[in-house]
């Protein structure tokens, strides 16, 4: 006969209630679902209880971090104290949630096991972040925000990033073990702390999202802090421990657990696994592709004619092109301001596409064509092209540079006794 659980004290039953109702609001899998439904609650409590902002923005442009993101954050604590207060008052008499808590790791486990083998199967294929290209290369440091900063420094070192991503894999693996499952959550600790850590310290907008891995890591490394704190601090041995752990006695039980734990693993993370190879493959095979006849490089600038009228270069003029970056797989940019193309970091990026002669030269931005120019390669490292951009003649003449950068040569020294 198994023996009752003790008795918690009053405020671990509140607590309890309060993490149960507002864990499973913000990671349940159907969360997305229930944002929209829940949008004139978050508005009504931010126009009268939040105000972090006059209008909310449900649309970031990929942040995680928005001022509707804050408020529905603040939205699902006041709903979990709410919910909590009226599941005290209909439970008063319960003595404890042990079973419950039980289910609320295990949902919460393979969650996290999700997310932590999402992001590390995709760090480990080197995905996530890549190695910066031709055109970040070319762009100042000072003109850069800091989240593209860490990005290309974590692309950089390929094998950091892969490291990290084992990492996040071996949480994943270890997490869905239930003897396994307390080292998975110590190791999650250490892994999102560092995570979170570099979201705040270079402003990368999952602080929401990543914040609440870190405190649901410590949530489920929390169920053991007494067997911890006796094996770690008083130098006492402990019993195994229940927690993760339910014994069944039926052999349908443990075929229908060995079943549902294959199925997991089989279609996610099988899937993954297969999304981020193919993603892998792909990456490979359009990896430095050339677009003859034009060669990859940056282009200075020597004369830009528009429309009849030679535009000198000058720093204060901000329309006439600088320098042209022509990058591999048929992407470039400018050291130009022209909101025509795409703007990022104070270069215009753009698309270009040669004609099958070598003779045309098709500029896009926005899968739109911007420019149609004829070229002229005749001459070594020199390419004039003629042509028109919207309603401007353009005659522009440019010089391939000799220019190399240090960093794109991945330089590691076993012994290094000078830097400049």
């Amino acid at each position: 006969m198994q023996q009752e659980a003790p008795a918690w004290s009053t405020f671990g039953r509140i607590s309890f209630r309060i993490a149960f109702i507002y864990f499973l609001l913000f990671f349940n899998p159907f969360a997305s679902l229930f944002v929209y439904p829940l949008a004139p609650l978050v508005s009504f409590l931010n126009s009268h209880l939040f105000h972090i902002r006059p209008e909310l923005n449900m649309n970031g442009g990929g942040s995680g971090d928005t001022s509707f993101d804050w408020a529905l954050v603040f939205t699902y604590g006041i709903l979990a104290v709410g919910g909590a207060f009226v599941w005290t008052l209909l439970d008063r008499k319960r003595k404890h949630y042990s079973e419950l808590n039980y289910w609320l790791c295990l949902i919460l486990r393979y969650m996290l096991a999700a997310v932590s083998f999402n992001y590390g199967i995709w760090k480990v294929f080197a995905l996530q972040m890549t190695f910066p290209s031709l055109s970040q290369l070319a762009t100042p440091l000072g003109d850069y925000l800091p989240m593209r900063f860490s990005w290309m420094f974590i692309g950089y070192g390929g094998p950091y990033q892969i490291f990290s991503g084992v990492a996040e894999v071996l949480v994943a693996l270890l997490l869905v073990w239930r003897r396994t499952a307390l080292l998975g959550a110590l190791l999650a600790v250490g892994v999102f702390a560092n995570v979170v850590m570099l979201n705040f310290s270079y402003d990368i907008p999952v602080k929401i999202k990543s914040s609440h891995l870190l405190v649901l890591s410590l949530f489920l490394v929390w169920q053991e802090r007494k067997r911890l704190f006796a094996f770690f601090i008083q130098n006492k041995e402990v019993l195994p421990s229940p927690v993760f752990e339910r014994p069944l006695t039926e052999k349908w039980q443990k075929n229908l657990r060995i079943s549902l734990k294959l199925l997991f693993f089989v279609l996610y993370f099988g899937s993954q696994v297969f999304l981020s190879f193919n993603a892998w493959g792909e990456r490979q095979a359009s990896s430095k592709r050339v677009l003859q006849p034009i060669e990859p490089g940056i282009y200075h600038v020597e004369l830009f004619v528009k429309n009849g009228d030679t535009i000198p270069e000058s720093l204060a003029n901000s329309e006439r092109w600088k320098d042209v970056v022509f990058d591999y797989n048929g992407e470039g940019s400018m050291a130009a301001r022209d909101t025509s193309f795409f703007m990022s970091y104070g270069r215009a990026y753009f698309g270009y596409q040669p004609d099958s002669t070598g003779k045309q030269l098709e500029i896009r931005a926005f899968r739109q064509r911007i420019a149609n120019f004829s070229m002229d390669l005749s001459k070594s490292d020199r390419m004039i092209l003629n042509g028109s951009k919207g309603e401007d003649s353009l005659h522009v003449v440019l010089q391939k540079l000799d220019r190399h950068f240090p960093l794109a040569d991945r330089q590691f020294h076993w012994i290094s006794e000078w830097a400049q």
